[in-house]
């Protein structure tokens, strides 16, 4: 049984009539009302950090909700634009500099790439580590110029503008294909990754049923599971909720921090 001595949890539940397994206009906006009343509680100070379940985004845009995503919906209600999207499990954890944007409009700048690293450099201290690795954007990280130039006009001199600022160790840019493994095997602590499939590809393989997201820059803790809504296996028994306790227990240690 789990135990949080130093919290107080509420749930909010939505009282409704919907389908098992599918997703509908009635279970969307039961949704979004959701997230509105406890993004309500967090900016008048009630929480201090919430745990969000996953949902059915497609649903959610069809009643009109504005945002790509969670992420972006508690980044708005908290009034900021500086906030990213991390992940961790196991010995893995990963930021990403673009995030719910579709691979063919990923577009990297100098500035994005170090705002993203303090944050990340941020959260990790807070956590007791600090040793980075940042990822390139092409195969092989570009291969001297040969496979992009991104490594070289963008991604290597975020990295030195990262090294400078002294609030974590920077290094790279890596090769996407083996920087995981070093990060696994213990020799970085965090990754910064270029885009979405990037850093969550590796984190699931390594953690599925453990990774947690977490939203850096908010004024308060927000947590979810690494996974969605899973409808093709609602009701079957067959659902693991390691992830949603690790997102509890995630939310607990950074609250007990604040």
């Amino acid at each position: 049984m789990l135990k949080y001595p130093s919290a107080h949890i509420e749930v909010v539940r939505e009282v409704g009539t919907f389908k098992l397994g599918a997703a509908s206009r009635q279970s969307a906006q039961a949704a979004w009302d959701s997230l509105e009343t406890a993004a309500e509680k967090l900016r008048n100070g009630e929480w201090q950090g919430v745990v969000t379940g996953p949902v059915c985004k497609r649903t959610l845009h069809e009643i009109g909700f504005p945002f790509p995503g969670q992420t972006e919906f508690f980044a708005a209600r908290a009034g900021i634009e500086n906030f990213a999207m991390c992940l961790t499990g196991g010995n893995l954890t990963v930021a990403l500099v673009t995030a719910h944007v579709p691979l063919r409009q990923v577009v990297i700048s100098r500035s994005e790439v170090v705002r993203v690293g303090l944050l990340l450099a941020s959260f990790l201290q807070r956590r007791g580590c600090s040793r980075i690795a940042v990822a390139g954007l092409n195969p092989h990280a570009g291969e001297g110029g040969d496979l992009g130039r991104e490594e070289i006009e963008v991604i290597s001199p975020a990295v030195s503008d990262l090294q400078a600022t002294g609030t974590a160790t920077f290094s790279g840019p890596f090769s996407a294909d083996t920087i995981f493994c070093r990060a696994i095997a213990g020799e970085f602590d965090g990754v910064l990754c270029m885009y979405h499939d990037q850093g969550l590809i590796p984190l699931k393989v390594h953690a599925f049923d453990a990774g947690v997201n977490v939203t850096l820059g908010l004024p308060f803790v927000r947590t979810s599971p690494d996974h969605g809504t899973a409808f093709d296996i609602a009701g079957r028994n067959v659902a693991r909720p390691d992830s949603m306790l690790s997102a509890l227990r995630l939310a607990d240690e950074l609250c007990a921090m604040a």
